[in-house]
């Protein structure tokens, strides 16, 4: 295949995603829908910028390339839709944090055809807000288990803490759990929330934010677990 080829088939796929994302929602009302989620379930928004030790916890964990061009998260995006494809019908899985806040802003079905419709989202998302309001907002939005919706609920619930003052420890903790909040769930599953909680640590290392001295450090931190009325000491 020439270059010449080559280059036209790349500016045709970009010309028909530039073409499928002006079929898709628009997202400038991203901020009300998550503020609408707030109301619903008596959360308290958390202010830009994010909190910084749980923003480097969840990045590290949930999308390591969150920093980069939203186009390396359309071309990761696209890969996992493209295996699914061959593999199997169900959600790839892996989606980066501007994709997860477009599936729970804006609700679409699923298999294939809704991942691309949820990348798509992620990156009008990526295009039309900052990379700080991105994360803003899915961190405001999103469950962290035992009714706590929100970052900012979540650090009061279960650490009595302003969500700014998180320890290390505290921020590897709440990163963790929104990927499975029941399963996770410190109060009830703490060895499993405790597993979790060394997997972000370790990420947060790999990603730079952390020494293996420090994360071995804050593994061993306290946990003034509030829901549980007790203090879980780490081991």
């Amino acid at each position: 295949m020439t270059t010449a080829v080559l280059a036209g088939l790349v500016m045709l796929a970009v010309a028909a995603g530039c073409v499928y994302l002006l079929t898709l929602p628009g997202v400038g009302d991203a901020e009300q829908r998550v503020e609408r989620i707030l109301r619903e379930h008596g959360g308290t928004p958390s202010t830009l910028p994010p909190p910084a030790r749980l923003a480097a916890a969840t990045v590290s964990v949930e999308d390591e390339n969150f920093y980069s061009s939203a186009f390396v998260d359309v071309l990761k995006g696209v890969g996992r839709a493209a295996l699914a494809s061959l593999e199997t019908s169900e959600d790839p899985g892996g989606s980066t944090i501007a994709q997860q806040l477009a599936k729970r802003l804006y609700p679409h079905g699923g298999g294939v055809g809704g991942t691309l419709e949820e990348i798509g989202l992620g990156v009008k998302l990526s295009l039309r807000y900052s990379h700080a309001e991105v994360l803003g907002m899915y961190l405001n939005s999103i469950y962290y288990g035992n009714g706590y919706w929100g970052d900012a609920a979540a650090a009061r619930g279960y650490f009595g803490t302003p969500v700014r003052r998180l320890s290390w420890g505290e921020a590897a903790m709440l990163a963790g759990l929104p990927q499975a909040p029941t399963a996770y769930d410190p109060v009830h599953h703490l060895a499993l929330a405790r597993q979790r909680q060394r997997h972000v640590l370790d990420q947060l290392v790999v990603n730079g934010y952390l020494s293996a001295a420090a994360a071995d450090a804050a593994f061993g931190e306290p946990l003034p677990l509030g829901s549980a009325d007790a203090t879980i000491r780490g081991r």
